[in-house]
Parts: structure tokens; sequence; C-alpha cells
């Protein structure tokens, strides 16, 4: 038998619950232990509630019961969970998380006191839900060099997208049906703003190069800029428009982003709707492959976290090495990444002969009167920015990937 504790009882912390009393037999069997939950620490009581009798307020009567070997951290936030997690592992108990703020930030450190201390620290849930893909980056693609990974990492982006995109209706309108469903938060900014799927690709890409990449490094730009209009040109040139984290190999250095893209209906990702979400890893050997499912949600998350446990319990005693170095990642500067560039900018096609001049050769679209869009050649970010400063009238820009 193996004892386990989980750290608090939120929506994923209750899933984790609910899911080892559900499966109870098979976890067990595939974990060749029976995993005994022996606490919940939780400030709030819970009268009635199945773990009503092994509710715990104080932290340490889990950290000092050496018979618990694995804690399961569903917090969320960076403190007070960054001090419990970090005490747990030097105490040589194995921690599984959902925390993606806290691998972010403090991941690598977090490995290295595991390794030391011949325990596992456990993340498959911080990024993609019940997507397995941290596994996979970490043990099936070793063979392969990651020259890609790009995704739509955040439900709630996605579903509000996908309305806009179907039914042609305002950020706004979606938003609110959002946040009625549950699906946004009543403060939706970490979403919208982009800095949840951030965080993601901020793991995703250490895993990738094996290096420290902080997210405060990554240029991050959200949806609440897009409108219905966007839509009808996409719609109009046979694009699909995603918010999409990315991390790209070029030569030697590494760029990552998070911003919305034009993306061809013909991608992979560009069929990726609603609350799903899906990542996309180009190997230099494997090529592409898809990883696609539920992004969040309790039961998907849960389910993410108790695999975790059964690998934990599994490795007890040895550390499962993964690639993540306290090193950190310079990335490619933003100013220097390349894109093609879509932009909305107002008058009419008469004014072709100024905007190449400062562009370069563009492609037009005109839709509506009053304005028309034009997609840019390849250009930095800088060239961009240096060429619309001094353009009068633009609406709207859109990174196009083609």
């Amino acid at each position: 038998m193996v004892n386990i504790a989980v750290l608090g009882y939120g929506t994923v912390g209750s899933g984790v619950v609910e899911v080892l009393r559900t499966n109870q037999e098979s976890i067990d069997n595939k974990a060749g232990e029976h995993i005994n939950l022996k606490y919940v620490l939780d400030l709030r009581e819970f009268p009635g509630d199945y773990i009503e009798n092994i509710l715990v307020h104080d932290y340490d009567v889990i950290l000092k019961d050496e018979d618990v070997k694995v804690v399961v951290e569903v917090m969320g936030g960076v403190n007070p969970a960054y001090s419990f997690v970090k005490s747990a592992l030097l105490a040589g108990k194995s921690v599984c998380t959902s925390n993606k703020e806290l691998v972010a930030k403090h991941g690598a450190e977090l490995l290295a006191i595991a390794a030391e201390h011949k325990v596992n620290f456990f993340f498959e849930a911080s990024v993609g839900g019940g997507i397995p893909i941290i596994r996979p980056l970490n043990q099936s693609l070793t063979a392969d060099e990651i020259l890609e990974i790009s995704g739509i990492l955040n439900g709630t982006t996605n579903f509000i997208l996908t309305k806009m995109d179907k039914e042609g209706v305002s950020y706004e309108e979606v938003l609110k049906e959002a946040q009625k469903l549950g699906y946004a938060e009543r403060n939706p900014e970490a979403d919208v703003e982009g800095y949840d799927a951030c965080r993601k690709i901020a793991i995703l890409s250490s895993l990738a190069c094996g290096k420290q990449v902080d997210y405060e490094d990554i240029y991050t730009e959200g949806i609440t800029k897009l409108t219905d209009l966007d839509f009808m040109y996409a719609k109009e040139m046979g694009l699909a428009i995603k918010l999409i984290g990315s991390a790209k190999k070029i030569g030697n250095r590494f760029s990552a982003m998070v911003s919305p893209k034009l993306i061809s209906n013909e991608h992979p990702l560009a069929g990726v709707n609603g609350v799903m979400n899906a990542i996309f890893v180009k190997g230099n050997v494997l090529g592409d492959v898809m990883f696609y499912g539920a992004g969040a949600g309790k039961l998907p998350t849960a389910s993410a976290v108790v695999s975790d446990v059964v690998d934990a319990v599994r490795h007890l005693g040895e550390n499962v090495e993964t690639k993540w170095s306290q090193e950190k990642l310079e990335l490619i500067p933003h100013d220097e990444v390349c894109s093609n560039f879509f932009v909305r900018v107002k008058g009419s096609l008469d004014r072709l002969p100024e905007i190449e001049e400062k562009f370069g050769t563009v492609d037009t679209i005109s839709i509506t009167e009053g304005e028309f869009g034009f997609i840019t050649g390849m250009m930095s970010e800088k060239a961009y920015a240096d060429a619309a400063a001094s353009t009068e009238g633009i609406i709207s820009m859109i990174r196009y990937e083609k």
C-alpha cells in the first residue's frame, strides 16, 4: 500500500478523489500497489463529504508523516504551492501537480531537487489538461530533435474564437456566454490576454530545448482586439483565426510567441474547435504529429494527475530523469522574429503604391467599403512596426502563418 495526500479540494482536487474512487481497482493494478488516500488538505470544512474524516488544515501533518510517499498539489498559484512542493521533495516525497504557474516559474529547480533526493516531480496535467504531452516529449520523442511546437493551449479563447467564426457574433457577446457556461472566469484576463497559453508554451519550450525558458520573455498578445470583420476577411481568404502558442527552432536559436494567427483551413489546428485543445509537434525525424483532446475541466485534468500518481508509485525510490536544466535559454529577440502580416487599413486600393513602398509587394483583398486588407511578404517584427508607424489608418494586424 502507498499513502498519498492531496493538497487542495477545489475543482481538480475533488476530481482527483473522484477518479481514484471510480477507478480504484484498475488504478491499483496499473500501479502495482494499492493507492490509499490518507489526507486531503484544505482550509475549508466539508461536512458529510467523503473526505470529511481525512481532511486536515495543517500542511505539517502531511509533511511530517513518513508514510506519505506521494503528494498531489492541485491548489493553483505560486504561493504557498511552491514552498509546500519544495518541502515535500526535500522530505523525500514525490509530487504530482497540475499547476502551470508553479511549473513555468520553478519547474527546473524542483526537478533538480527531485533528482537529488531520488523522488519525482511530475506535471503532465500542467499543459493540455487531459492531453498526454509532457511524457511523450520527455520519453517517446527523445530520438527526435524538436523543430517546432505550436498549439491551441487555452479552451476558453478557442471557444470564443470558434463562436465568432461560426456565428458571426462579437467578442463581447461570446465572452458573456462563455462566462455564463463556466468556460470563462469573472475576470477572464489570464485567458483572453494570452497569459495562460504563455505559461504553457514556456513549459513546452523548456522541455523541447532542455533549458529554462522564462514566460516573461515570451511575446504575448491576446484576442480582445479581434472583431467579426476579421473573421469575414479570414473566411474570404480560406483561412482560420486561432490563438496559437508556438516555439520554433531557427538555426541554433529558439523563438517563442503567443498571438492570434491566421492559418490555412488545411492546417491540423484549424479544425480544433470549441473548448478543445491541440498541440502540434514537428520533429526532424518523425515529421508532424498532433495531440488532441479536452484541455481543461475537472475530470480530464484529474485523469492526467492520477496518471502521474501511478507513475510516481511505480518509481518509488528512483528518479525518472527529465531534461530541463536551470540554465536560462535566451530567446531570439521579438524584433528579429519574421512573419507574414495581414493588415487592414482605411481607404481604397488607390493607396496600394504607398503601401507597397513601405511594406514591399503585398496581396490585397477588399470586402467592405472604406477599407481593404493586404498580406505582406516575410518581414521582421521591427520592419513591420517601422512601416506601420508611418502608415495612416491602420485598423488591425494579425500574423499569418503560411
